[in-house]
């Protein structure tokens, strides 16, 4: 991100246009707060929101996210050394008051949303104008999932958001994967050719690069950056499903193997689909998934 500018032409020639901080933090978290599930992949519910304990406190954005996981969002306009410990304290509360949050999201996103929240794999996300090399050491300590995020404005109209830091919590459904992962033996020893293949797809998606995460959902296992670019549905007789970020419209769609679903719907998230029948299926399928692994 410190490399990263942006330039854009006067009449009197070429101005570079370099990345600078908000003015307050209530700028950063208005702008993310209208954009959220955009630059996130988090619905918003509330913004402020006072917690009932003895010390009180105001979280700065509650959200769900893609998968159904509680989302803590705290910003900060600088650098600050408690961010992290602020955001946890707030976690620590929202799981101890589940009926609250469950009320909320109700109340914001309709019952269907309030039964299905995925309470094994909270998030908190810290966004500030920078971090130290403490911050990035930190999450890792902690047993929750933690994304350290880095903004900066250029000029008035672009903002860009950097991940710094990703670290998944220890819980049985979220967990941060390598590409030899020992949760996806027990998937081939299934014997099945489409559980083998899709314990093959497993391997690709967590193999596209650092830090991905999978979620674990009962319809469907999420491949998430800061926001889920692959969502792998559990194998049927004869295929395999993944739905991707990618943009249909700029897909060359072949039948029988990508296919726009825009507007319909399907458990996991994405608008293409691609069904997976033999393990040439995956090799001609991979540029597909680079393609969403960058967008996410």
């Amino acid at each position: 991100m410190t490399g990263l500018k942006l330039f854009h032409t006067t009449r009197s020639g070429v101005t570079e246009v370099a990345p600078r901080l908000a003015e307050v933090e209530a700028d950063v978290q208005a702008l993310v707060e209208a954009h959220m599930e955009t630059m996130l992949g988090v619905r918003f519910l509330a913004s402020e929101y006072v917690i009932d304990c003895v010390d009180g406190g105001r979280i700065d954005s509650l959200g769900l996210d893609e998968n159904g996981a509680p989302v803590i969002v705290e910003y900060k306009r600088g650098t600050d050394a408690g961010v992290i410990n602020q955001g946890l304290f707030y976690m620590a509360w929202l799981m101890s008051h589940k009926d609250a949050f469950r009320s909320l999201v109700r109340d914001r996103l309709g019952v269907t949303a309030a039964s299905q929240i995925l309470w094994s794999a909270p998030r908190l996300i810290c966004l500030a104008g920078d971090f130290t090399r403490y911050d990035a050491h930190a999450v890792r300590e902690h047993r929750r999932s933690i994304d350290l995020v880095r903004y900066r404005y250029f000029g008035s109209d672009h903002i860009g958001l950097e991940t710094v830091a990703s670290v998944t919590g220890h819980s049985a459904q979220a967990k941060r994967v390598r590409r030899s992962a020992p949760g996806v033996q027990p998937v081939r020893q299934q014997g099945a050719p489409m559980a083998e293949l899709a314990a093959a797809v497993d391997e690709v998606l967590v193999g596209l690069g650092a830090g991905v995460t999978r979620v674990q959902r009962k319809q469907y296992r999420a491949y998430q950056r800061l926001r889920n670019f692959a969502c792998l549905i559990p194998p049927q007789q004869t295929k395999v499903l993944v739905y991707l970020k990618a943009d249909p419209t700029a897909v060359d769609l072949v039948s029988g193997f990508t296919r726009d679903v825009t507007g319909l719907g399907h458990h996991g998230t994405g608008d293409l689909e691609v069904q997976l029948r033999t393990e040439r299926d995956l090799e001609r399928a991979q540029d597909l998934f680079r393609l969403s692994y960058a967008a996410a």
